[in-house]
């Protein structure tokens, strides 16, 4: 074990010893504090200071008493930019080729960060900083995601002494799954008091900061603020909601016109820049009936509300933080993890589990709730036409690694460190380069070992010098970029990029055509140039692979699921056939809760029924947007399945519960493929049948809402009765067994996890 150096003498007795106190860790006098605040699905052209309508006035303030950096770029997914934005190394050196949830067996695809790329949070609490995560984590694995895990990849784990969020790739924003530094936690307020996560997130960040200065006055801190927003659902409170009526009715076509002339106003695109074409894919606005262009731009009214709604919390980060006198010496980072998302498809989404659970997304259905778009009951996202909107001028997406999916946003302010204000930078920059930015700017050498482990050099360089100086040059001149197959190489202001979509086989991975862009003069990639210039593609190719080598970028694939993940090893779920759940037990997260899709089942509680009977729930997994609940209402037992919020089955007893000891079962038995019978039964007693002709077949919802014992907190499973329904009579345990082999379909799992990313 590690002790402080004694630096006074020991005799044998106290009279001939002299003690000695270590001093503790410090970082240099007038340090700054530093805040990151990382955005979701946020695209180029989705903030106010980069050319959007949407209202954004605090960050639009922080650009003013800042800069923005307009040739920022990321790697056009999730984890893997975030992985990049806390270590400064590539995201396949991270392991991070793709997100955890699709790990492989191969070094840049393993889903887990070495302790050898260590995190800035690592690096500041060995300096003498506060460190406090808050948001959205995924980083850790899902097999690692639950109460009997390890914490290693836990923020705790890597160098926060703080956490408050969510772990996996999105959440219900109305009722989140939290954590609370490394347990899992109720959200203080009902949806009806008014809760939202980010205002929630946002109260513990500055919690964070009171508790700290109730204390410290000097300790500088470090807080990586991660918002759920504005990855779908997308969802607002009201008032934003109706703040936004009818701002889209013109469609994505005019408001693509008009941010391209705002981003050239603006000055944070050249003013030579071409809006690239509208894809084939995308559907004229003026061709959709009225009936879908009033769908579509209630869709976006969503999105806008939500970035405002966030934009307004880190209003109150940043007053809390002048307040107690930190914001003026604080370095300020906001950024998006990638480009606009395409994962509401052509149409939209009401539920983005659906087409994963061979449920369809009917207009009609869409047309019919469209009051409750952007509200709780519902797992909204916008049609791809508003992606394409969101990443002006850009071609492309997130996922992908033309501009659309990399270029992203950055605004850098430092109200004690910046001369010059409300300016553009253009330099080449990368999410790898933040920390050794930020290192420079705290005059911190990176460390060579952390904890004991030999640290790797960081890939990212710093633009420190470009605060001061706007025509400093660059000191990124090369930068690789893959995600799924998709290869991109940027070098001194040319770009080399391939697309090839997931999971297409043809044209292999091999033949894929590759294009060649001139981004100082084209920088919307708007002119191929490969057949003019070939030579320079093929030297830039070929730099390509030597990067992906080097990187660990290899094997290519662009299979989300593939050979390569079947020998994943698996949480131990997977393999139980009988799981026990106690009243008072933690959330269990769905992936963590043993498969029940397509096979038979039963669910048994020990309870005991006084005379006056009882009521509540014994057991519930997920909740509106699809799951099941096994509860008591009027004294009968009752078992409710949740379709992906589309369909309904109630399966009620005939009978009240006699009173006294008994077991209370839910069986179903399987009689076809995702269908069967459904027994309510009081120990041997048969209380009720039903016919459950569509049993979910692979993922109850999107949004982390797992399993519960003896209570349905947050957003309930159905319509019956209101949250929390605890149970009010003894309820000792629930049993949950499964009979057969479970019978997954990979694919759609990995459809599933791409989608909520």
């Amino acid at each position: 074990m590690d002790s402080e150096p004694f630096d006074g003498t020991i005799g044998r007795y106290f009279w001939e010893s002299t003690p000695s106190w270590p001093e503790p860790v410090r970082p240099n006098p007038g340090s700054p504090n530093v805040l990151i605040v990382l955005l979701d699905d946020v695209g180029f052209a989705q903030l106010g200071c980069f050319g959007s309508q949407i209202d954004t006035p605090v960050m639009d303030g922080l650009a003013a008493n800042g800069l923005r950096y307009s040739n920022f770029h990321t790697t056009g997914l999730c984890s893997p930019t975030r992985s990049c934005v806390l270590t400064g190394r590539n995201h396949h050196s991270n392991g991070m080729g793709r997100i955890t949830d699709l790990a492989t067996g191969f070094p840049g695809y393993s889903g887990r960060i070495p302790r050898s790329n260590g995190f800035l949070s690592q690096i500041l609490v060995e300096r003498g900083y506060a460190t406090f995560a808050v948001g959205k984590w995924h980083l850790t694995p899902d097999e690692d995601m639950h109460l009997a895990a390890a914490r290693t990849s836990w923020p705790l784990g890597r160098g926060f002494e703080r956490f408050y969020g969510f772990h996996g790739g999105e959440t219900h924003q109305f009722a989140p799954w939290l954590v609370h530094d490394n347990h899992f936690v109720e959200q203080p307020r009902s949806i009806k008091e008014g809760y939202h996560l980010t205002e929630d997130l946002v109260d513990h960040a500055i919690e964070d900061v009171f508790d700290l200065r109730a204390v410290d006055a000097d300790k500088p801190f470090f807080l990586y603020l991660a918002t759920g927003a504005c990855h779908s659902p997308h969802h607002a409170p009201q008032t934003w909601l109706d703040h936004y009526r009818g701002r889209f009715d013109h469609g994505w076509d005019v408001e693509r016109e008009q941010t391209v002339q705002r981003q050239r106003e603006l000055g944070v695109i050249p003013a030579h820049t071409e809006l690239s074409p509208r894809p084939d894919w995308v559907p004229a606005w003026d061709s959709l009936e009225n009936t879908e262009q009033q769908l579509y731009a209630r869709f976006m009214e969503a999105f806008g509300a939500y970035l405002s709604h966030t934009d307004a919390q880190i209003g109150r980060l940043l007053e809390a933080l002048e307040e107690t006198g930190d914001l003026d010496n604080t370095v300020v980072l906001l950024l998006s993890d990638n480009g606009a998302s395409s994962e509401g498809g052509p149409n939209g989404s009401v539920n983005d589990a659906r087409p994963w659970n061979l449920v369809g997304r009917p207009l009609d259905e869409a047309l019919e709730r469209i009051d409750e778009i952007g509200g709780p009951r519902l797992h909204n996202n916008y049609p791809w036409g508003w992606t394409v909107a969101g990443n002006t001028p850009f071609r492309r997406w997130k996922r992908e690694v033309h501009e659309g999916g990399v270029a992203d946003p950055l605004i850098v302010s430092w109200p004690a460190g910046l001369a010059s204000v409300g300016e553009v930078r253009t330099q080449y920059t990368h999410a790898i380069d933040l920390v050794p930015t930020l290192l420079e700017l705290l005059d911190i050498d990176p460390p060579e070992a952390l904890s004991g482990v030999t640290q790797t050099a960081m890939a990212g360089s710093s633009f420190a010098h470009t605060l001061v100086d706007p025509e400093a040059p660059s000191n990124r001149h090369t930068q690789y970029f893959e995600m799924f197959g998709c290869q991109a190489l940027y070098q001194d202001g040319w770009k080399a990029v391939s697309f090839h979509p997931i999971h297409t086989a043809e044209p292999g991975l091999d033949h894929v055509s590759w294009e060649l862009y001139d981004l100082v003069n084209d920088p919307a990639e708007c002119n191929d140039l490969s057949d003019q210039d070939p030579v320079r593609l093929a030297r830039m190719i070929e730099k390509w692979w030597e990067e992906a080598e080097k990187y660990q970028v290899l094997p290519l694939d662009n299979r989300p699921f593939s050979e390569f993940t079947l020998g994943r090893p698996l949480g131990p779920a997977a393999h139980r056939s009988l799981a026990t759940y106690w009243p008072g037990t933690g959330m269990v997260p769905e992936e963590a809760v043993p498969p029940l899709f397509n096979r038979s089942h039963a669910l048994r509680a020990d309870v005991e029924i006084p005379e006056s009977g009882c009521e509540g729930v014994l057991l519930s997994l997920g909740n509106l947007q699809g799951g099941f609940s096994f509860f008591v209402q009027q004294n009968r037992l009752v078992y409710v399945h949740n379709l992906v919020g589309k369909q309904w089955v109630r399966i009620e007893a005939e009978t009240e519960l006699l009173p006294g000891e008994q077991c209370l079962e839910a069986r179903f038995t399987l009689t076809g493929l995702h269908q069967g019978q459904l027994q309510l039964f009081s120990d041997d007693r048969l209380l009720g049948t039903g016919q459950i002709d569509r049993f979910t077949p692979m993922r109850w919802n999107l949004t982390g809402a797992g399993l519960h014992c003896g209570a349905d907190p947050g957003l309930p499973v159905c319509d019956d009765y209101e949250s929390p329904f605890a149970f009010t009579a003894t309820l000792h345990r629930v049993a949950l067994e499964v009979f057969g082999d479970a019978t997954l379909d990979q694919k759609a799992q990995a459809e599933v996890a791409v989608i909520r990313q």
